[in-house]
């Protein structure tokens, strides 16, 4: 059976629960969330993203509250205090997303349409890599994830990069947890490892690809130069659940395709 009554504080456990045929459980929804768009219409919403009405969310009579990461702790213990069953994910990779993907689905007994799931999503990151493997050349990447502080890729973005075709720039600073930790402290940095492509996604605001081409010392920057400096909205990249294993997997792998087909007849 497993729980009923489900409150999902961030999107990706939503988005799971449809693509599983179980978003019924789901009782309350996170304010932010866009995917499935009929999630919006169906559920109310009962949390932003650092806190939530804990009243609301109580007179819902939840059996399980899941949340994600650190950044959600102090609105989880409000939960925990009101005496609600709250499980808190803290996945940062790719692997690590494909495992709570797993657990979740265990709570709700839906294994086997979770393994079907995750096969075909693992078979397209092999597919979409293989393609990749027969470019003349794999561009750099810097991906940015906010502009002031500039902070670069967390771990799961800068591993899709790879898998799409491409290389972060900043591959060392992927492999930290926290957004304080993925700081880059010089604003020229960026510039000196000449990314090929530059990807935004500010989350929580628009991208601005004229403002980062309008940095002093990055008009000589590859991706400036020739204009390719890309969006990808936060809902499809930012969020450590089916979303940016699929749509963001591969707006990253179109974009990097279309580049090495210029350089491929260049």
């Amino acid at each position: 059976m497993g729980p009923q009554r489900i409150v999902c504080l961030t999107e990706e456990t939503t988005e799971w629960l449809y693509l599983l045929g179980e978003e019924a459980r789901i009782v309350g929804i996170s304010g932010y969330t866009v995917r499935p768009r009929r999630a919006r219409q169906e559920k109310p919403r009962v949390s932003a993203f650092l806190d939530g009405r804990i009243d609301q969310i109580v007179a819902l009579q939840p059996d399980l509250v899941i949340g994600f990461s650190d950044m959600q702790a102090a609105l989880a213990d409000k939960l925990i205090r009101a005496g609600l069953n709250v499980l808190v994910t803290n996945q940062r990779s790719v692997a690590q997303i494909f495992d709570t993907l797993r657990l979740v689905a265990g709570l709700v007994g839906a294994q086997d349409r979770a393994e079907a799931w995750i096969a075909g999503c693992q078979a397209e990151h092999a597919r979409t890599a293989a393609v990749a493997a027969g470019w003349p050349r794999r561009p750099r990447v810097y991906f940015e994830e906010w502009d002031a502080p500039m902070i670069s890729a967390i771990q799961w973005v800068s591993q899709l990069v790879t898998v799409a075709g491409g290389d972060d720039v900043f591959p060392e600073l992927a492999l930290q947890a926290a957004g304080r930790n993925r700081v880059i402290a010089d604003g020229l940095e960026p510039a000196r490892r000449a990314p090929d492509l530059i990807v935004g996604s500010w989350c929580g605001k628009k991208f601005r690809p004229e403002k980062v081409a309008a940095r002093d010392g990055w008009s000589a920057v590859p991706a400036v130069r020739d204009a390719q400096i890309f969006e990808l909205k936060s809902c499809d990249i930012l969020q450590p659940g089916p979303a940016a294993l699929t749509d963001g997997l591969a707006q990253l792998h179109r974009h990097f395709a279309a580049w090495a087909a210029v350089q491929r007849g260049a």
